[in-house]
């Protein structure tokens, strides 16, 4: 019996492929033993243990984007996660990290403890926790291609789907059009208007948020339902015939399904499963961060099932002179969505066990 740890916490795009990787290992090897890293202020501590997974939490290693005293209190706080994660880590087999604040000290302490690491790279730029792990393992994985660093030679494996998503585009693949079709139908959408999916990621955006209430008398003028994920931690605004703001859609693969056209930030995990599922996409890129969102984005743009549009240039007076031309663009996107990362989490996986082999 393999003792098996997962680092991957902070935000869905970190978790959700650690929690799909981790129920491939399950899968295959029942008798082994697997723990998440995370920390006490992170979506982990919702979805890992509603997943069945058992949690450990470390000390949060925050650093501010830019220059603030808090930068002196770094080194502390890194050398107490690094020391909690190699008591965690103690009598482990494997690492398998994902990136984020939790992974760093994770991979410095697997490093010391001699537990053997491997990496996978959601984002088609990768971030800083990762691009330091990678000094210490040779044993790399990317979702995408990655043009330089250390993560140009990685095995490129996909994204890790979620189970949901998984599940219906199987299911999808036997007729997309009919898929499509029930999808709206689950929802209790009109089936003959045009249905927009609106999220700004698993808390919401508060800058897309405010664009789509401005730009609701367009979307009603033209006849467009609107399905809009707002955000838990934000007001829910009031609904109408043709407007539904929810708090949180739960049944995100009818969702990509049902819609004609979506409106998203480009994190690696919504690019992944709208590639999966969704038919034709406004990103939105979160402006901040090393720019990782513009380059997710960029495959879907190359095949003609997205477009991008700068923050800036994401205004309600955007989408009244170009929601029709959108629309027509996303009728002649293609109806199949894509099964490219259907096997990645047992890529990950396999890689995973030819490292714990290797030693």
């Amino acid at each position: 019996m393999a003792s098996i740890v997962l680092a991957g916490g902070g935000t869905a795009g970190h978790i959700e492929p650690a929690l799909a990787v981790a129920r491939v290992w399950q899968s295959e090897h029942p008798e082994d033993h697997i723990v998440f890293l995370g920390t006490k202020h992170g979506l982990e501590n919702t979805l890992v243990p509603a997943a069945g997974f058992t949690l450990r939490n470390i000390e949060k290693v925050s650093i501010s984007r830019k220059p603030s005293l808090s930068w002196f209190q770094i080194p502390k706080d890194l050398l107490t996660s690094i020391k909690e994660c190699k008591k965690i880590l103690k009598g482990s087999d494997l690492l398998i990290g994902f990136g984020g604040y939790v992974s760093a000290p994770a991979y410095i302490g697997a490093k010391i403890s001699g537990v053997p690491i491997v990496i996978h790279e959601a984002n088609a730029k990768p971030g800083w926790a990762n691009r330091l792990g990678a000094l210490l393992t040779p044993y790399l994985a990317v979702a995408n291609e990655v043009d330089s660093g250390a993560f140009q030679k990685a095995l490129i494996t996909g994204l890790p789907l979620r189970s949901d998503v998984a599940t219906a585009l199987t299911e999808a693949e036997k007729d997309w059009a009919l898929a499509r079709k029930e999808a709206k139908a689950r929802l209790a959408f009109d089936p003959d208007k045009p249905l927009i999916f609106v999220m700004g990621g698993s808390q919401g955006s508060a800058a897309i948020n405010a664009v789509i209430a401005q730009a609701l008398p367009t979307f009603k003028s033209r006849n467009i339902s609107i399905l809009h994920s707002v955000g838990q931690q934000n007001v829910l605004p009031e609904a109408t015939d043709s407007y539904r703001p929810v708090a949180y859609v739960h049944d995100m693969a009818d969702a990509y399904l049902a819609s004609d056209l979506i409106i998203a930030r480009s994190g690696a995990v919504t690019c992944s499963e709208f590639r999966a599922l969704g038919r034709y996409a406004v990103f939105v890129p979160l402006p901040i961060g090393n720019g990782e969102q513009f380059h997710n984005a960029q495959r879907l743009v190359g095949e003609a099932r997205a477009q991008i549009v700068e923050q800036q240039s994401f205004t309600s007076q955007y989408l009244e002179s170009l929601i029709d031309s959108i629309l027509r663009a996303a009728s002649q996107a293609p109806m199949a969505g894509s099964h490219v990362d259907a096997q990645a989490g047992q890529k990950i996986a396999s890689l995973g066990a030819h490292a714990l082999e290797v030693g």
